[in-house]
């Protein structure tokens, strides 16, 4: 049996080398999850309405490309069609990984607050299933629902 052996410097490099490139890589979630107190409720609205927009531009594409034929008509549709998806499930990551585990703490029912807690919650719960209904539809009235459900939700967050 053959023994290898690691040095502690390669180690400490390889670590620097993976941290590094965590680092350094584009954020593809919401925030970090660790408690930094590090917060742009803002910003993470703007997020969310960008991609509501990018969804709608998506949409309105899929429709006028849905009556043509060919390869490049299909391939742009079906580019639309991926773009739609990646920027709903963005929209439901930031609610789920920011503002639900990160923003809204939990109040014990029957204490002060418990109706303000129940109705953030409803109002998350909101944009993550209007988003949902984006990405199963190609219809605009499904980006307006999810641009109301935005709308609440940036009201807790003034």
């Amino acid at each position: 049996m053959k023994r290898y052996a690691i040095s502690g410097l390669s180690i400490v490099g390889g670590v620097v080398v993976v941290m590094m490139a965590l680092w350094t890589a584009p954020a593809a979630d919401a925030h970090c999850q660790v408690p930094c107190g590090i917060y742009d409720d803002a910003a993470r609205v703007a997020q969310l309405r960008e991609d509501a927009t990018t969804i709608e531009k998506a949409i309105a594409n899929i429709v006028e490309l849905s009556g043509k034929h060919g390869a490049q008509s299909f391939n742009q549709a079906t580019r639309w069609v991926s773009t739609k998806e990646a920027h709903a499930s963005h929209i439901i990551e930031v609610v789920a990984q920011y503002f639900l585990t990160q923003k809204v703490k939990p109040v014990a029912a029957g204490a002060d607050g418990y109706d303000g807690y129940l109705k953030k919650l409803a109002d998350h719960h909101a944009v993550m299933s209007a988003a949902m209904k984006t990405k199963q539809n190609a219809d605009a009235k499904y980006v307006d629902a999810l641009r109301r459900a935005i709308d609440a939700l940036a009201a807790h967050y003034k």
